[in-house]
């Protein structure tokens, strides 16, 4: 179940770099489309802001354009966290690991993530 309640940050559980980032997302979730915000991105996952809870281990596809990446980066992940923002605003902060994702578009998440660390 998705928490409701604002939660406190955690113990540091990812494997991988990953940069701030303030782009458009495509969530495709029970066959239908959702526009969301991406909060950071890394070679194995993807944060965003959406206007509704979504249940932790639930499916869904995303692609976003990532600057200096030529193709939409594309894959399918799942839902590892789902947080509410504020307990003022129904906005929350879904992390989703991504299970299947093209090498190259992985590639070029980690190459934009180096440059990002770089600045």
């Amino acid at each position: 179940m998705a928490n409701t309640e604002p939660t406190p940050s955690g113990r540091e559980r990812r494997r991988h770099e990953r940069a701030q980032a303030e782009w458009p997302v495509s969530i495709i979730i029970d066959g239908g489309l959702r526009e969301a915000k991406i909060r950071d991105v890394s070679r194995s996952g993807v944060c965003f802001f959406l206007d509704r809870p979504i249940e932790e281990m639930t499916l869904l596809e995303i692609s976003f354009e990532l600057p200096g990446h030529e193709e939409l980066v594309k894959g399918r992940g799942a839902v590892v966290r789902c947080e509410r923002i504020s307990s003022m605003l129904e906005h929350f902060e879904i992390a989703v690991f991504m299970t299947d994702m093209s090498d190259p578009d992985r590639e070029a998440i980690e190459k934009y993530v180096t440059d990002w660390k770089g600045c």
